[in-house]
């Protein structure tokens, strides 16, 4: 199958996809409802759309085409809220978090749709273990070019998208020791990781026909990469975040990519270059381990700095475009955490710490969800 054609998009549109927790309200654990909650979903005219992922605990919300993190946030809220009231009909609860703090991925099971049972076929057991939950983030980008360039400079920003998503520091019970414990499970995929430094469509395309031409993959689903481009929308996907226990980090964290978005349309700052990737497991692995607290390695000049250094320079730097796009209260959201040292890691485990029950931290997750006071 040939590599479609790059359609064209708005440049600096955003589209926001969050996959999401369904819960018992016995003992928080997941439960297998996605199927009533598509049929009761279906009933209400919402914004963007609602979908089954791999497992039948999850459910995928999606936004419409955005111009703002604001519209964002206006999509996100009454689907929220129609998911709140339809979960309240089941007597289940939605949650968001990059992993369900101590389900056992042996008792998942497989949504029952042809590409996820084809996936389970292929990959067996890492199929159910993909019981993770993330939010996607789509920037629209001028032309097909454009999108490989964008692609590459936000490459140097994985760390900081990692670090402020965090979510996930549980693991079948266990304190991971892990902010994004999550992405370990995306990495035992043999497809993930970054995309190829290529900067040309032409590139890419020779590049998706030799992958094709190996049998080893179909289409650009088939690649589980950090970000990738998504021809059939006109924009570039950025993969790496956790699902963030609220819809308004969500929608702040949207807004901070399309402000680093903006920065690289008018600035032009640097030229992506295979180099760049000299340290980009490194910087990956440290922001997955350590959140905000990790050590960032500048690949374009090697200095090592707080990450929360640099995002907070990184922040500094975008201003002015964050207020062109509307995004300000997105980043003053983002730095009051990355000041305090804060992300949705650290909340989790202060609850845990304070409670000294997993299922309650879940609990107060969902609610924190839900919008409700703890």
């Amino acid at each position: 199958m040939p590599l479609e054609a790059f359609h064209h998009s708005e440049p600096l549109t955003l589209g926001v996809e969050l996959e999401l927790q369904l819960l018992n309200t016995h003992d928080y654990d997941l439960a297998p409802y996605a199927e009533d909650m598509l049929r009761l979903m279906a009933k209400t005219p919402l914004p963007g759309s609602v979908v089954p992922e791999m497992t039948s605990s999850m459910i995928e919300i999606s936004t419409a085409i955005c111009h703002s993190a604001s519209e964002v946030l206006g999509q996100l809220t009454p689907i929220r809220d129609a998911l709140v009231r339809n979960a309240d009909k089941l007597n289940i609860a939605i949650a968001g978090g990059g992993t369900h703090p101590f389900q056992k991925w042996h008792e998942q099971r497989i949504y029952d749709k042809p590409r996820f049972r084809e996936l389970s076929d292929l990959y067996g057991y890492l199929a159910q273990q993909f019981t993770i939950f993330g939010q996607h983030v789509h920037i629209g980008c001028p032309d097909a070019d454009a999108a490989l360039l964008m692609l590459h400079r936000m490459s140097r920003y994985i760390p900081h998208f990692i670090a402020l998503s965090a979510s996930s520091p549980y693991v079948q019970g266990q304190d991971t020791a892990f902010d994004s414990a999550r992405l370990n499970s995306v990495f035992a995929f043999p497809l993930s990781g970054r995309a190829p430094c290529v900067l040309t469509w032409g590139e890419f395309e020779n590049y998706f026909d030799k992958m094709t031409g190996t049998g080893v993959v179909k289409s650009m689903k088939d690649f589980y990469w950090d970000i990738r481009p998504k021809p059939e929308f006109g924009t570039i996907e950025i993969r790496v975040f956790d699902t963030p226990l609220t819809i308004e980090r969500a929608a702040a964290l949207s807004g901070y990519v399309q402000s680093l978005a903006a920065w690289f349309l008018d600035t032009q700052p640097f030229t992506p270059s295979e180099d760049d990737y000299l340290v980009y497991t490194y910087n990956r692995f440290q922001a997955c381990r350590f959140g905000l607290e990790a050590v960032y390695v500048d690949p374009g000049t090697g200095r090592h700095q707080p990450l929360r250094e640099h995002i907070l320079h990184t922040m500094d730097q975008i201003a002015s475009h964050a207020a062109r796009q509307g995004a300000a209260p997105s980043l003053h959201l983002l730095r009051t955490d990355v000041e305090k040292g804060q992300n949705d890691a650290r909340w989790l485990r202060d609850r845990q710490r304070e409670e000294q029950l997993l299922a309650e931290t879940s609990r107060q997750a969902a609610m924190r969800f839900r919008g409700q006071p703890i």
